[in-house]
Protein backbone atom coordinates (compact mmCIF):
# COMPACT_ATOMS: atom_id res chain seq x y z
CA UNK A 1 0.00 0.00 0.00
CA UNK A 2 2.98 2.24 0.76
CA UNK A 3 4.91 1.93 -2.78
CA UNK A 4 1.49 2.74 -4.02
CA UNK A 5 0.94 5.78 -2.43
CA UNK A 6 4.13 7.04 -3.07
CA UNK A 7 3.92 5.82 -6.88
CA UNK A 8 0.39 8.31 -6.55
CA UNK A 9 1.90 11.33 -5.47
CA UNK A 10 5.43 10.62 -7.78
CA UNK A 11 2.73 11.16 -10.57
CA UNK A 12 0.78 13.95 -9.26
CA UNK A 13 4.10 15.62 -8.84
CA UNK A 14 5.27 14.30 -12.34
CA UNK A 15 1.94 16.25 -13.48
CA UNK A 16 2.30 19.68 -11.99
CA UNK A 17 5.31 19.59 -13.12
CA UNK A 18 4.16 19.19 -16.68
CA UNK A 19 1.40 21.52 -16.27
CA UNK A 20 3.48 24.41 -14.28
CA UNK A 21 5.88 23.89 -17.95
CA UNK A 22 3.13 24.01 -19.95
CA UNK A 23 1.60 27.16 -18.42
CA UNK A 24 5.12 28.78 -18.45
CA UNK A 25 5.23 27.36 -22.26
CA UNK A 26 1.63 29.25 -22.24
CA UNK A 27 2.96 32.17 -20.95
CA UNK A 28 5.91 32.85 -22.65
CA UNK A 29 6.87 36.12 -24.54
CA UNK A 30 5.61 35.64 -28.17
CA UNK A 31 8.41 37.12 -30.49
CA UNK A 32 7.81 40.47 -32.60
CA UNK A 33 8.22 40.20 -36.54
CA UNK A 34 10.87 42.33 -37.32
CA UNK A 35 12.58 43.44 -40.70
CA UNK A 36 16.75 42.94 -40.91
CA UNK A 37 19.21 44.46 -42.92
CA UNK A 38 22.90 43.87 -43.72
CA UNK A 39 25.43 46.08 -43.19
CA UNK A 40 26.83 46.83 -46.52
CA UNK A 41 29.34 48.67 -48.29
CA UNK A 42 28.37 51.78 -50.51
CA UNK A 43 28.07 55.51 -51.25
CA UNK A 44 27.36 58.03 -48.98
CA UNK A 45 26.71 61.18 -49.13
CA UNK A 46 26.40 64.07 -46.85
CA UNK A 47 23.00 66.11 -47.59
CA UNK A 48 20.62 68.98 -46.50
CA UNK A 49 17.20 69.80 -47.68
CA UNK A 50 15.15 72.27 -48.26
CA UNK A 51 12.08 73.06 -45.01
CA UNK A 52 9.51 73.71 -47.23
CA UNK A 53 8.35 72.95 -50.69
CA UNK A 54 10.51 75.18 -53.52
CA UNK A 55 9.12 76.39 -56.81
CA UNK A 56 10.03 76.19 -60.06
CA UNK A 57 10.47 80.06 -61.46
CA UNK A 58 11.55 81.69 -64.33
CA UNK A 59 14.35 83.56 -65.12
CA UNK A 60 12.18 86.04 -66.74
CA UNK A 61 8.73 86.90 -65.71
CA UNK A 62 6.99 90.40 -66.06
CA UNK A 63 3.65 91.48 -64.92
CA UNK A 64 3.11 94.06 -67.66
CA UNK A 65 0.81 97.03 -67.07
CA UNK A 66 0.60 100.30 -69.57
CA UNK A 67 2.07 103.68 -67.88
CA UNK A 68 -0.92 105.48 -69.30
CA UNK A 69 -5.26 105.16 -69.12
CA UNK A 70 -6.75 104.52 -72.24
CA UNK A 71 -9.83 102.77 -74.12
CA UNK A 72 -8.40 99.06 -75.29
CA UNK A 73 -9.35 98.62 -79.31
CA UNK A 74 -6.87 95.68 -79.65
CA UNK A 75 -5.46 92.60 -77.40
CA UNK A 76 -3.98 90.49 -79.99
CA UNK A 77 -2.72 88.06 -77.29
CA UNK A 78 -4.51 85.41 -75.45
CA UNK A 79 -3.66 83.56 -72.41
CA UNK A 80 -1.75 80.82 -73.18
CA UNK A 81 -0.28 81.98 -76.39
CA UNK A 82 3.21 82.34 -77.31
CA UNK A 83 4.78 85.82 -78.06
CA UNK A 84 8.38 87.71 -79.75
CA UNK A 85 9.95 90.28 -78.57
CA UNK A 86 8.38 93.29 -79.44
CA UNK A 87 4.73 92.23 -80.59
CA UNK A 88 2.13 94.18 -79.76
CA UNK A 89 0.35 92.77 -76.55
CA UNK A 90 -2.11 95.99 -76.49
CA UNK A 91 -3.14 98.86 -77.56
CA UNK A 92 -5.36 102.10 -76.40
CA UNK A 93 -7.62 104.09 -78.76
CA UNK A 94 -4.98 106.51 -79.85
CA UNK A 95 -6.69 108.05 -82.98
CA UNK A 96 -5.32 111.41 -81.96
CA UNK A 97 -1.91 110.99 -81.09
CA UNK A 98 -1.58 109.24 -84.58
CA UNK A 99 -3.01 112.27 -86.21
CA UNK A 100 -0.25 114.40 -84.13
CA UNK A 101 2.61 111.67 -85.10
CA UNK A 102 1.17 112.57 -89.05
CA UNK A 103 1.31 115.91 -88.96
CA UNK A 104 4.73 116.15 -87.37
CA UNK A 105 5.86 113.77 -89.90
CA UNK A 106 4.44 116.79 -92.58
CA UNK A 107 6.24 119.66 -90.91
CA UNK A 108 9.29 117.82 -91.26
CA UNK A 109 8.75 118.12 -94.63
CA UNK A 110 7.84 121.33 -94.98
CA UNK A 111 10.60 122.31 -92.58
CA UNK A 112 13.33 120.42 -94.83
CA UNK A 113 12.13 122.22 -97.98
CA UNK A 114 12.24 125.77 -96.38
CA UNK A 115 15.87 124.78 -95.57
CA UNK A 116 16.63 124.15 -99.26
CA UNK A 117 15.22 126.99 -100.25
CA UNK A 118 17.18 129.57 -97.84
CA UNK A 119 20.14 127.26 -98.70
CA UNK A 120 19.76 127.93 -102.36
CA UNK A 121 19.48 131.35 -101.52
CA UNK A 122 22.46 131.38 -99.77
CA UNK A 123 24.80 129.68 -101.61
CA UNK A 124 23.53 132.41 -104.60
CA UNK A 125 24.28 135.10 -102.32
CA UNK A 126 27.76 133.72 -101.38
CA UNK A 127 28.80 134.32 -105.20
CA UNK A 128 27.63 137.16 -105.74
CA UNK A 129 29.82 138.02 -102.69
CA UNK A 130 32.58 136.50 -103.88
CA UNK A 131 31.51 138.34 -107.55
CA UNK A 132 31.49 141.53 -106.18
CA UNK A 133 34.98 141.34 -104.06
CA UNK A 134 36.83 140.15 -107.22
CA UNK A 135 35.67 143.17 -109.27
CA UNK A 136 36.74 145.38 -105.86
CA UNK A 137 40.01 144.20 -106.35
CA UNK A 138 40.12 145.32 -109.84
CA UNK A 139 38.80 149.08 -109.17
CA UNK A 140 35.70 148.03 -111.04
CA UNK A 141 33.18 147.72 -108.29
CA UNK A 142 32.38 150.04 -105.63
CA UNK A 143 33.12 149.83 -101.95
CA UNK A 144 29.41 149.89 -100.78
CA UNK A 145 28.12 147.54 -103.03
CA UNK A 146 30.74 144.88 -102.34
CA UNK A 147 29.92 145.37 -98.32
CA UNK A 148 26.39 145.02 -98.93
CA UNK A 149 26.47 142.07 -100.92
CA UNK A 150 29.22 140.69 -98.38
CA UNK A 151 26.52 141.35 -95.58
CA UNK A 152 23.70 140.03 -97.82
CA UNK A 153 25.83 136.26 -98.16
CA UNK A 154 26.34 135.99 -94.13
CA UNK A 155 22.43 136.84 -93.35
CA UNK A 156 21.46 134.37 -95.89
CA UNK A 157 23.87 131.76 -94.66
CA UNK A 158 22.53 132.66 -90.91
CA UNK A 159 18.70 132.46 -92.85
CA UNK A 160 20.00 128.59 -93.97
CA UNK A 161 21.29 127.22 -90.59
CA UNK A 162 18.62 128.74 -88.94
CA UNK A 163 16.18 126.59 -90.95
CA UNK A 164 18.39 123.51 -90.69
CA UNK A 165 17.81 123.98 -87.20
CA UNK A 166 14.22 123.97 -87.54
CA UNK A 167 14.31 120.61 -89.74
CA UNK A 168 15.88 119.05 -86.47
CA UNK A 169 13.49 120.52 -84.14
CA UNK A 170 10.66 119.27 -86.29
CA UNK A 171 12.25 115.65 -86.54
CA UNK A 172 12.55 115.90 -82.51
CA UNK A 173 8.68 116.73 -82.20
CA UNK A 174 8.48 113.37 -84.42
CA UNK A 175 10.14 111.26 -81.82
CA UNK A 176 7.65 113.23 -78.81
CA UNK A 177 4.70 112.00 -81.51
CA UNK A 178 5.99 108.41 -81.58
CA UNK A 179 7.15 108.15 -77.91
CA UNK A 180 3.52 109.28 -77.06
CA UNK A 181 2.05 107.20 -79.27
CA UNK A 182 4.09 104.18 -78.08
CA UNK A 183 3.08 104.95 -74.51
CA UNK A 184 -0.54 103.78 -75.90
CA UNK A 185 0.71 99.97 -76.33
CA UNK A 186 1.66 97.87 -74.45
CA UNK A 187 4.88 95.10 -76.33
CA UNK A 188 6.42 92.36 -75.30
CA UNK A 189 10.03 92.70 -73.65
CA UNK A 190 11.10 89.25 -75.01
CA UNK A 191 9.72 86.01 -75.87
CA UNK A 192 7.68 83.96 -74.00
CA UNK A 193 4.47 83.13 -72.83
CA UNK A 194 1.18 85.33 -71.81
CA UNK A 195 0.07 83.43 -68.62
CA UNK A 196 -2.60 85.43 -67.52
CA UNK A 197 -4.36 88.26 -69.63
CA UNK A 198 -6.64 90.73 -67.56
CA UNK A 199 -9.12 93.20 -69.37
CA UNK A 200 -11.37 92.99 -72.60
CA UNK A 201 -11.88 95.34 -76.49
CA UNK A 202 -13.62 98.46 -75.13
CA UNK A 203 -12.52 98.61 -71.22
CA UNK A 204 -10.93 101.51 -70.16
CA UNK A 205 -8.02 101.27 -68.08
CA UNK A 206 -6.19 103.09 -65.77
CA UNK A 207 -2.67 103.31 -63.77
CA UNK A 208 -2.31 101.97 -60.35
CA UNK A 209 -2.19 104.40 -57.52
CA UNK A 210 0.89 104.40 -55.79
CA UNK A 211 0.92 101.90 -53.29
CA UNK A 212 -2.08 100.18 -54.27
CA UNK A 213 -1.26 97.01 -56.43
CA UNK A 214 -3.68 95.56 -59.26
CA UNK A 215 -3.06 92.49 -61.53
CA UNK A 216 -0.97 92.90 -64.38
CA UNK A 217 -2.37 94.04 -67.79
CA UNK A 218 -0.34 90.85 -69.48
CA UNK A 219 1.92 88.05 -67.00
CA UNK A 220 4.93 87.38 -69.44
CA UNK A 221 6.76 84.10 -68.73
CA UNK A 222 10.05 83.32 -69.94
CA UNK A 223 9.98 79.28 -70.05
CA UNK A 224 12.99 79.03 -71.87
CA UNK A 225 15.23 79.10 -68.65
CA UNK A 226 13.66 77.88 -65.23
CA UNK A 227 15.22 77.55 -61.95
CA UNK A 228 14.24 75.86 -58.74
CA UNK A 229 14.05 78.12 -55.30
CA UNK A 230 13.92 76.66 -52.01
CA UNK A 231 14.44 77.85 -48.95
CA UNK A 232 17.22 76.58 -46.33
CA UNK A 233 17.20 76.15 -42.43
CA UNK A 234 19.51 78.79 -41.42
CA UNK A 235 21.99 76.05 -39.73
CA UNK A 236 22.59 74.65 -42.84
CA UNK A 237 22.96 77.49 -44.87
CA UNK A 238 26.41 78.26 -43.78
CA UNK A 239 27.96 74.86 -45.33
CA UNK A 240 26.39 75.76 -48.71
CA UNK A 241 28.48 77.01 -51.06
CA UNK A 242 28.00 78.35 -54.93
CA UNK A 243 28.44 75.30 -57.35
CA UNK A 244 27.47 72.53 -55.09
CA UNK A 245 25.98 69.57 -56.96
CA UNK A 246 21.80 69.01 -56.55
CA UNK A 247 19.33 66.73 -56.92
CA UNK A 248 16.03 67.70 -57.84
CA UNK A 249 12.89 66.23 -57.46
CA UNK A 250 9.25 67.71 -58.52
CA UNK A 251 5.66 66.18 -57.25
CA UNK A 252 4.97 66.26 -60.72
CA UNK A 253 7.31 64.04 -61.89
CA UNK A 254 7.10 61.62 -59.11
CA UNK A 255 10.50 59.48 -58.23
CA UNK A 256 12.12 61.31 -61.16
CA UNK A 257 15.49 62.98 -59.92
CA UNK A 258 17.49 65.93 -62.11
CA UNK A 259 20.74 66.85 -61.82
CA UNK A 260 21.61 70.16 -60.92
CA UNK A 261 23.94 72.68 -58.76
CA UNK A 262 23.37 75.91 -56.66
CA UNK A 263 23.90 79.03 -58.73
CA UNK A 264 22.66 81.76 -55.52
CA UNK A 265 22.55 81.98 -52.40
CA UNK A 266 20.81 84.82 -50.87
CA UNK A 267 22.56 87.36 -48.52
CA UNK A 268 20.23 87.35 -46.19
CA UNK A 269 18.02 85.40 -43.53
CA UNK A 270 13.94 85.31 -44.26
CA UNK A 271 11.85 85.34 -40.86
CA UNK A 272 8.72 84.53 -42.43
CA UNK A 273 7.17 82.23 -39.07
CA UNK A 274 8.36 82.35 -35.64
CA UNK A 275 11.49 80.32 -34.87
CA UNK A 276 11.60 79.18 -38.64
CA UNK A 277 14.38 81.12 -40.12
CA UNK A 278 15.55 80.62 -43.72
CA UNK A 279 17.64 81.69 -46.86
CA UNK A 280 16.29 80.93 -50.33
CA UNK A 281 18.75 78.75 -52.37
CA UNK A 282 18.31 78.80 -56.40
CA UNK A 283 19.60 76.23 -58.21
CA UNK A 284 20.07 75.12 -62.19
CA UNK A 285 19.26 72.64 -63.92
CA UNK A 286 22.49 70.67 -65.55
CA UNK A 287 20.53 69.38 -68.74
CA UNK A 288 18.29 72.69 -69.97
CA UNK A 289 16.86 69.78 -71.98
CA UNK A 290 14.79 68.04 -69.15
CA UNK A 291 12.78 71.70 -68.21
CA UNK A 292 11.00 71.72 -71.40
CA UNK A 293 7.90 70.33 -69.87
CA UNK A 294 8.21 71.97 -66.77
CA UNK A 295 6.15 74.62 -66.09
CA UNK A 296 6.87 77.58 -63.54
CA UNK A 297 5.25 77.42 -60.16
CA UNK A 298 5.82 73.51 -59.68
CA UNK A 299 6.69 72.69 -56.38
CA UNK A 300 9.97 71.19 -56.27
CA UNK A 301 12.55 70.38 -53.78
CA UNK A 302 16.50 70.38 -53.64
CA UNK A 303 18.61 67.95 -52.10
CA UNK A 304 22.62 69.63 -52.09
CA UNK A 305 25.52 67.35 -52.07
CA UNK A 306 27.93 68.57 -49.15
CA UNK A 307 30.42 65.51 -48.96
CA UNK A 308 30.38 61.67 -50.26
CA UNK A 309 32.47 59.11 -49.71
CA UNK A 310 32.02 55.82 -51.80
CA UNK A 311 32.66 52.12 -50.68
CA UNK A 312 32.07 52.62 -47.00
CA UNK A 313 29.86 50.72 -44.52
CA UNK A 314 26.70 52.08 -44.51
CA UNK A 315 23.30 51.29 -43.15
CA UNK A 316 19.82 52.92 -43.39
CA UNK A 317 19.80 56.01 -41.60
CA UNK A 318 16.24 54.82 -40.13
CA UNK A 319 17.76 52.18 -38.32
CA UNK A 320 19.86 54.46 -36.04
CA UNK A 321 17.91 55.27 -32.78
CA UNK A 322 18.35 58.01 -30.42
CA UNK A 323 22.42 58.42 -29.23
CA UNK A 324 23.73 56.54 -31.71
CA UNK A 325 22.19 53.31 -30.85
CA UNK A 326 21.15 50.15 -32.96
CA UNK A 327 19.28 46.92 -32.11
CA UNK A 328 21.08 43.79 -32.97
CA UNK A 329 20.06 40.66 -32.74
CA UNK A 330 21.95 38.08 -30.56
CA UNK A 331 22.12 34.00 -31.47
CA UNK A 332 19.29 33.62 -29.76
CA UNK A 333 17.42 36.23 -31.40
CA UNK A 334 17.27 38.23 -28.41
CA UNK A 335 17.56 42.36 -29.55
CA UNK A 336 20.89 44.04 -28.24
CA UNK A 337 21.57 47.70 -28.08
CA UNK A 338 24.70 48.73 -29.70
CA UNK A 339 26.65 52.18 -29.77
CA UNK A 340 28.10 52.80 -32.78
CA UNK A 341 29.73 55.63 -34.47
CA UNK A 342 28.72 57.46 -37.50
CA UNK A 343 30.15 59.60 -40.21
CA UNK A 344 28.66 61.17 -43.26
CA UNK A 345 24.77 61.15 -43.10
CA UNK A 346 21.63 62.07 -45.15
CA UNK A 347 18.29 61.19 -44.74
CA UNK A 348 18.54 57.76 -46.80
CA UNK A 349 21.89 55.91 -45.82
CA UNK A 350 24.54 56.62 -42.88
CA UNK A 351 28.29 55.73 -42.85
CA UNK A 352 29.32 53.58 -39.91
CA UNK A 353 33.18 54.21 -39.05
CA UNK A 354 32.45 51.69 -35.89
CA UNK A 355 30.44 49.24 -34.03
CA UNK A 356 29.29 47.07 -36.99
CA UNK A 357 31.43 45.03 -39.32
CA UNK A 358 30.19 44.49 -42.91
CA UNK A 359 27.81 41.29 -43.37
CA UNK A 360 26.01 42.14 -39.79
CA UNK A 361 22.42 42.40 -39.48
CA UNK A 362 20.59 45.22 -37.56
CA UNK A 363 16.47 45.90 -36.87
CA UNK A 364 15.47 48.20 -39.32
CA UNK A 365 11.70 48.32 -38.08
CA UNK A 366 12.81 50.08 -35.12
CA UNK A 367 9.02 51.99 -35.18
CA UNK A 368 7.12 48.74 -34.40
CA UNK A 369 5.64 47.88 -31.20
CA UNK A 370 7.91 45.62 -28.56
CA UNK A 371 10.91 46.32 -30.72
CA UNK A 372 13.37 47.44 -27.68
CA UNK A 373 16.31 45.32 -26.13
CA UNK A 374 15.72 42.34 -25.04
CA UNK A 375 13.05 41.38 -26.88
CA UNK A 376 12.38 38.08 -28.87
CA UNK A 377 12.39 38.62 -32.69
CA UNK A 378 11.38 36.32 -35.59
CA UNK A 379 13.03 37.82 -38.51
CA UNK A 380 10.52 38.44 -41.41
CA UNK A 381 9.83 36.98 -44.41
CA UNK A 382 12.22 37.75 -47.14
CA UNK A 383 14.61 39.51 -45.34
CA UNK A 384 18.56 39.47 -45.49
Amino acid sequence: MKRRGYKIVLMLLIAAVAAGGFLAWLQRPKPVTVKLVSVEKGLVRETVANTRAGTVKACRRSGLSPSIGGQIVRMPVKEGDRVKQGQVLLEFWNDDLAAKLLLAQRQVKAAEAKANQSCIVAENAAREARRLQALRRQRLASEEATDKAVSESRAAQAACEAARTNVEVSQAQVKVAEAALARTRLVAPFDGIAAQVNGEIGEFVTPSPIGVPTPPAVDLIDTGCIYISAPMDEVDAARIRVGQPARISLDAFGDRVFQGKVKRIAPYVLDREKQARTVDVEADFLDAEVTRDMLPGYSADIEIILDEKADVLRIPTEAILEGNKVLVPDADNILRERIIETGLSNWRYSQVVSGLAEGEELVLSVDRDGVEAGALIRPEPGGP
